[in-house]
């Protein structure tokens, strides 16, 4: 009982932070002709309540897809027409068509901010419980201390409720996949990941770890038995759950042909803005968008991510674990947004939450990644006025992770489970006696330059002639931390199994 009243005590710490984020400005608060996410997410309620689901994703007279026309899959749809619904009986005005188009007062920014802090209560939070919850092999303080840092993590807050968007839907779906396939449950995990997918196409980030894993259970199963039910129920499962979401549209293939195109749209190019990824970061060397065709960039950026991509899979594929299944989704992840094409700022989210879910394993390193991953989106939340609450919610995870985990005192060679690959290097072990010291002073720094960068964005104005210095800045620096998150976590899942394998050995 007293377990259960401590994590009750830490959901109301969470959305108390949640709501008193979501109290403050949003994207494009008072900013015509376009402006932000707010009035997308509304316009799309406008949308799916007034017209017929075949006009949903076509342009027409009554859907001008050049103003936040739809781009997410239907489930997104979905909930926009539910929330819409329920809107409808509040009031009419918020979703009329055309009428509606920028609507903004206090009464519909409340509504609008309960719509996503239900979704986070109904899916995301629970996932996060009940996934700290099931921790093997782990003392009851920990797990809350887990629960709490995680439901804290400030980029996740800070644009759900801050900036406004519903990510917590879709990667509370993710993460009740992850909860499915730990205890054993693989077709529930199934179904909950096709949701997730079907929610954000961005879900693809998390698409292979899935696959591999599941295809190395089936193989472990072996093919000719109990390892082809299995294979033939999963793959059952997901069609029957992409044919549910997908029902309306299958009446006619143009339906689904526009729906993919607006869901892939190739033309908006490599990148978007100053989005902490090689190709953002490249191009204040190389103008590759001048120089390289659409068609070759993305054949480009395929290539480099599925190299990127090929020896976690392998590995995961031929040694299957839960554990290599959380580092492949942390490592994965984090190969599309270094590499891959179309990738937006908020995107490092996907990111993110896997990290989290390691956070009680290798405290130091996540908690590092989660301060990076929050400094990556300054520049967003600048332009949105969430300055004082990236401060607080950033502090405040920070002194939450060191009180709760320790993670100032988990930076030994073994806390930072690299232990297998030093010994790997026998001729360099006494390259790895220092490494406790040079960690926490390489964090330090970093930490150092993080604030430093954040203050001069929001405080001093940058040369005429480098408007956009400040958020280039940001955007390099996050990439190169990232670029070593990404080797670290490669090599932690690479080495990974041979130890645990060695010890089974033994």
């Amino acid at each position: 009982m007293e377990k259960w009243s401590l994590m009750t005590i830490t959901v109301l710490l969470a959305l108390i932070v949640r709501w008193t984020v979501s109290l403050g400005s949003y994207s494009g608060a008072g900013k015509p002709p376009m402006y932000g996410d707010y009035e997308a997410q509304r316009h799309w309620q406008e949308v799916t309540y007034n017209l017929p689901v075949k006009q949903w994703y076509f342009n027409t007279s009554d859907n001008n897809l050049l103003y936040w026309g739809l781009d997410y899959p239907p489930l997104t749809a979905y909930h926009s027409f539910l929330c819409a619904y329920i809107a409808k009986l509040i009031n009419p005005d918020w979703i009329a068509l055309h009428t509606s188009r920028g609507y903004e007062s206090q009464s519909h920014k409340l509504f609008m901010r309960t719509t996503v802090f239900v979704a986070d209560l109904l899916i995301y939070i629970p996932a996060v419980i009940l996934y700290c919850h099931s921790l093997k092999e782990t003392s009851t303080k920990k797990k809350i201390s887990s629960a709490l840092c995680i439901l804290l993590y400030p980029g996740l807050i800070l644009i759900d409720h801050g900036h406004f968007q519903y990510n917590s839907v879709s990667l509370g779906f993710a993460l009740w996949g992850v909860l499915c396939l730990s205890y054993d449950w693989d077709l529930l995990g199934s179904v909950a990941f096709c949701l997730a997918l079907n929610y954000k196409q961005m879900e693809l980030y998390h698409s292979l770890p899935f696959f591999c894993y599941l295809l190395g259970k089936c193989f472990k199963k072996g093919l000719k038995g109990k390892g082809l039910l299995l294979l033939t129920k999963l793959a059952g499962t997901v069609v029957a759950s992409f044919a549910v979401c997908w029902l309306p549209f299958c009446t006619d293939v143009e339906q689904i042909m526009q729906v993919l195109r607006r869901l892939f749209p190739i033309d908006r190019g490599l990148f978007e803005d100053k989005v902490a990824n090689i190709w953002c970061s490249l191009s204040v060397l190389i103008k590759i968008k001048n120089i390289v065709s659409p068609q070759t960039q993305l054949k480009l950026s395929f290539a480099v991510t599925f190299l990127s991509l090929l020896p976690t899979c392998i590995k995961l594929t031929v040694q299957p674990s839960l554990r290599g299944f959380k580092l492949a989704l942390v490592s994965g992840a984090l190969s599309f947004f270094l590499f891959s094409f179309q990738v937006h700022e908020k995107s490092i989210l996907l990111v993110s939450v896997p990290v989290c879910l390691i956070l009680n394993e290798i405290p130091f390193m996540a908690t590092w990644f989660l301060l990076v991953s929050t400094f990556s989106l300054l520049p967003l939340l600048l332009k949105d006025g969430l300055l004082s609450a990236y401060a607080v919610t950033t502090l405040a995870f920070l002194s939450t992770c060191e009180a709760s985990l320790a993670v100032f005192d988990k930076t030994s060679v073994k806390d930072l489970q690299l232990q297998p690959f030093s010994l790997s290097l026998r001729g360099f072990v006494s390259w790895f006696k220092p490494f406790p010291r040079v960690v926490r002073n390489l964090f330090l720094l970093s930490v150092t330059l993080m604030g430093a960068l954040s203050v001069m964005s929001a405080a001093v104005h940058p040369p005429h002639k480098f408007p956009d210095l400040f958020p280039i800045l940001v955007s390099s620096v996050s990439c190169l931390h990232f670029l070593f998150f990404w080797a670290y976590f490669n090599i932690i899942m690479l080495w990974d199994s041979n130890s645990r394998n060695q010890k089974k050995a033994s």
